[in-house]
């Protein structure tokens, strides 16, 4: 098998595995082969970046790459193995241990999210909360301090306030993101470790000044982490200073809201140090992604930016139409947006501005009635949270996603009780579902509840 030239691996060599041990060791497990791309294009096009990086075929020369479901491989000379877990062979010259470790179709996978967030490595894990807890454990040590955006996904915000303080003695102080004065007051030189907050904030879609965000950070000696799950392809936040970017690939990634699957993309000096034998989080702590689901999710992201698009074009449409008719709509694309510039300063060319809209209904009782009339009567979408699902997905955040928040916490995060969070599809017509919308909001006014700005 060890004989056999394959077309595995995520490497910057691109060497294959040899019959022989006697090749020069090396750490840089997953970097990408930036020769494979032009210089010129740095930074352009996120669908550009992704063509550009190599394709990896199938081991008989298919167009689609190989499944690598084993969990353990051989080695060739008895002193190989030694020679791996001391660090001197590994994935970079295609020398594989042990799944949990480094599997070259994960590999891959981790090698498309580099190019697509346009960061020197990246390493794919089994969902996006795992991605966020190993980037926190291992940029973070015991007594380690983090500023955070008080706006955040609520298992996020849960995994801040109670889990790191009681598990790992690791503190937040949550700020308002922008409010720039307030995050430089927050930040305690020596002490603080990592800057986080979201791109476009979930759910309010309050939206990040990541370059300024940076600068303050940087300044202090903080490493910048951003959740953009809500944004992929329409911002690159590597590009706007960010030093880590992490994913739920389970939402607009997969689009198919049936694989759960997390990536942490960045400096290839971080993301081996989280697959290090001795202090890796990603390597102990063991949130392996399978081959298969790699695979999968392989397939979905070279159409990732077409579906961007239909998702950010009929968001803006629906958010538009909804502001004429006097509903409370929340949406970065709309000019009455408060960060509605600053968003459009920083976003790639050509996606628009995201696919998730926001109506503010003011009670939870009348969000809840207008998503059981928007999907058991007109089908408009369905109540259920996640996102990025080729159906509308809708859910009433405060007590659904944002539920771990108190209601102090919610306040402060500007999530009213009434806020749903629409999820924009892309199945039908354009006009077929908005009349579909229009018809749900007939029977909200003929019902006397409906609330408008």
């Amino acid at each position: 098998m060890a004989e056999i030239e394959t077309p595995h691996g995520f490497v910057s060599s691109g060497k294959k595995r040899a019959g022989r041990d006697d090749l020069d060791g090396g750490d840089d497990f997953v970097v990408l082969k930036k020769s494979k791309m032009s210089p010129a294009m740095a930074w352009e096009d996120p669908a550009a970046l992704f063509a550009a990086a190599r394709h990896e075929f199938g081991e008989h020369g298919g167009v689609n790459m190989s499944i690598e479901a084993s969990a353990t491989f051989t080695v060739m000379e008895p002193d190989t193995m030694r020679r791996m877990f001391s660090g001197e062979l590994g994935p970079d010259r295609d020398f594989f241990i042990y799944s949990r470790h480094f599997n070259p179709t994960v590999l891959n996978l981790g090698r498309q999210m580099a190019a697509l967030e346009g960061t020197e490595a990246a390493y794919c894990t089994a969902s996006g909360m795992s991605a966020i807890s190993s980037v926190l454990l291992q940029l973070c040590s015991s007594g380690g301090h983090v500023v955070a955006s008080r706006t955040l996904y609520g298992g996020t915000h849960a995994l801040l306030t109670h889990f790191l303080p009681r598990a790992c003695n690791i503190t937040t102080t949550f700020v308002d993101i922008g409010d720039l004065e307030m995050v430089k007051n927050a930040l305690v030189e020596g002490k603080t470790k990592v800057m986080y907050f979201e791109s476009l904030s979930n759910p309010t879609l309050t939206v990040a000044n990541i370059p300024e965000l940076s600068r303050i950070a940087h300044d202090k000696g903080v490493m910048v982490v951003v959740d953009n799950t809500f944004a992929p392809v329409v911002i690159s936040p590597a590009r706007l200073g960010a030093d880590v970017v992490v994913h739920s690939i389970s939402k607009f990634i997969s689009g198919g809201a049936d694989i759960i699957a997390g990536a942490v993309c960045g400096p290839a000096s971080v993301v081996n140090s989280m697959m290090d034998l001795h202090q890796g989080a990603l390597m102990l702590l063991g949130p392996t992604m399978n081959a298969k689901v790699a695979f999968e999710l392989s397939e979905r992201i070279p159409h990732l930016a077409l579906r961007m698009k239909e998702h950010c074009h009929r968001a803006l449409v629906f958010a538009t139409r909804m502001k004429k008719l006097g509903l409370k709509v929340m949406y970065p694309g709309l000019e009455e947006h408060p960060q509605h510039q600053l968003f459009k300063s920083m976003v790639n060319k050509d996606y628009g501005f995201g696919g998730l809209v926001c109506l503010d209904m003011e009670t939870e009782e009348r969000a809840n009635r207008l998503m059981h009339h928007l999907q058991n009567f007109s089908q408009f979408g369905f109540m259920a949270v996640s996102l990025g699902y080729y159906e509308t997905l809708m859910s009433c955040s405060g007590s659904s996603t944002s539920s771990e928040m108190n209601a102090e916490e919610k306040e402060l995060a500007g999530i009213s009780p009434g806020l749903v969070r629409m999820s924009i599809g892309y199945i039908g017509t354009l006009e077929q579902k908005w009349s579909q919308f229009e018809k749900a909001l007939s029977r909200m006014q003929d019902s006397g509840v409906l609330y408008k700005n």
